[in-house]
């Protein structure tokens, strides 16, 4: 009886220590901001995914009302699923509607990007993935395409594979990747893409975009170039 007890006293001691460390894990990550999502089979592998916009700035509105930031995050949010079930631990910088800017500041714009580079500082990703929808003036303009930082092979490299499955499985004009100056991509010198899906201010292209097929087929492409970037191969599309 006595070794009975001893070893119910363990247990508990040990429920207690468990307990202690998932607080310590989620205060963490709460007073950090950041939130990685992963699942048990994490290949090693970290991916911050930047949803562009949010919070008062809604980004482009389309011709039929498509208002960016919110399909920036749906877009986001489904290559998030993606990612962690195929073993990526993933960051996002904003997984809802709300600014990552702080309401006391003059400037929201530049406080809610220093908000996203500090979260790409603390993550020390293997690669940062920005999505965005595209606007112009011509109704005619149509096509995702993929920005790079200058002077990054790497960037490049990815920017280039995952663009060309964009222009095999979308069915969308042969773009090339192209540099981008974008605050995203020069903020650090981790390896960055920033993806503008399409032009929502097209509306063939704000309905297709807007489509549930089409957003998993166009997921599946950007999936199928950041796996052949970290040497893997994908022949499920």
């Amino acid at each position: 009886m006595k070794h009975l007890d001893g070893l119910k006293k363990l247990l508990s001691a040990n429920k207690c220590l468990i307990a202690i460390f998932f607080i310590m894990i989620i205060v963490s990550f709460y007073f950090s901001g950041i939130v990685a999502y992963s699942v048990s089979n994490y290949n090693g592998i970290t991916i911050v995914l930047d949803a562009g916009h949010g919070g008062r700035d809604g980004g482009s509105v389309g011709v039929n009302g498509t208002i960016e930031k919110e399909i920036n995050l749906k877009y986001t949010l489904a290559l998030k699923e993606k990612l962690v079930q195929a073993g990526y631990r993933v960051v996002l910088t904003r997984k809802n509607d709300d600014g990552l800017y702080s309401e006391i500041a003059s400037n929201k714009k530049m406080s809610d990007m220093t908000a996203r580079y500090n979260i790409i500082e603390k993550t020390n990703p293997n690669l940062v993935i920005s999505i965005h929808m595209n606007s112009f003036s011509l109704p005619s303009a149509k096509g995702a395409s993929c920005y790079y930082r200058a002077n990054d092979e790497a960037s490049k490299t990815c920017a280039d594979l995952i663009q060309s499955a964009l222009n095999t499985y979308c069915e969308a004009p042969s773009n090339q990747s192209k540099v981008g100056d974008y605050y995203i991509l020069n903020c650090s010198y981790y390896t960055s893409v920033l993806i503008e899906c399409g032009f929502i201010s097209n509306p063939e292209e704000e309905i297709l975009l807007n489509s549930e097929e089409y957003m998993n087929r166009f997921i599946d492409a950007v999936y199928a170039g950041i796996l052949l970037y970290f040497g893997n191969s994908y022949t499920n599309i």
